[in-house]
């Protein structure tokens, strides 16, 4: 585990996965193990969205992906690239056509390996600056690479009716509530603040679109994400890619208190 310092704040990073950051000794992160999610904070990469309806198997331009719900990033392991007092990086690297386990295989899926037919580096970058803790995602691969990339950190709730104000709009956790599974979209849309016992803004760079999930009352994730995949049929959800034009992309989510 790792902890990263500045000033009145403090982050707390697992195998590259964000479990505490605490500003003034207050926590706003989901702690693993509370009822609402088994994680705190994790990607989905290169797609997002379910693919069962899909058979697991996804249209790209060269051969064909065989991918579980929201891709096989969240099935490598991070390695540690550079550590400082304020900032941490970490990378996962694969070659394409190297079949991945699936963890959810048998019990929660039929797709015992995934295959994605593109070599890619993806790095994920900490660092505490002033006021806030700024997260880099930085996409690296072949050119013309289709994908999608969600970021998916779980906010732990203190106050019974927080609000969610995503520019003229307000939204209350009832209506996330509602959605249910499929997540509340918020589309074209870059800031949003979650107004709670302590507030704090989730500003972000290159996604374009976020969605709200949760099923419990003490939990909200806030996922900035470059595509709603229930926009679309699940059978056409290579209509949500972007394409790698150039050797690397960057995408920043900077959580702001």
């Amino acid at each position: 585990m790792i902890e990263l310092k500045l000033f009145n704040q403090k982050a707390k990073i697992d195998a590259g996965e964000l479990i505490g950051y605490q500003v003034d000794q207050h926590e706003f992160i989901h702690q693993k193990g509370s009822p609402g999610w088994r994680s705190s904070d994790t990607e989905m990469f290169p797609i997002i969205g379910p693919t069962h309806e899909a058979d697991f198997r996804i249209q790209v331009p060269r051969a064909y992906a065989v991918l579980d719900q929201h891709g096989h990033l969240r099935e490598l392991t991070y390695d540690l690239t550079s550590k400082s007092d304020t900032k941490a990086v970490f990378e996962k690297v694969y070659k394409a056509g190297t079949p991945v386990i699936n963890s959810k295989f048998p019990e929660k899926s039929t797709a015992r390996r995934l295959i994605w037919p593109f070599d890619f580096k993806f790095q994920k970058a900490f660092e505490l600056k002033e006021g806030e803790l700024e997260i880099t995602f930085t996409v690296s691969g072949e050119k013309d690479m289709p994908f999608m990339l969600g970021y998916h950190p779980a906010f732990k709730l203190y106050m019974d009716h927080p609000q969610l104000v995503a520019g003229e709009r307000d939204i209350s956790l009832e209506e996330v509530l509602d959605v249910g599974s499929r997540a509340l979209e918020v589309p074209d849309c870059d800031t949003i603040t979650l107004k709670d016992k302590n507030q704090l803004t989730i500003e972000t760079e290159g996604f374009g679109n976020f969605m709200l999930w949760t099923e419990v009352p003490h939990m909200i994730c806030i996922e900035p994400i470059t595509f709603y995949p229930y926009a679309v049929d699940q059978k056409e959800l290579h209509e949500g890619f972007q394409y790698l034009e150039s050797s690397e992309k960057v995408f920043k989510v900077h959580i702001k208190v």
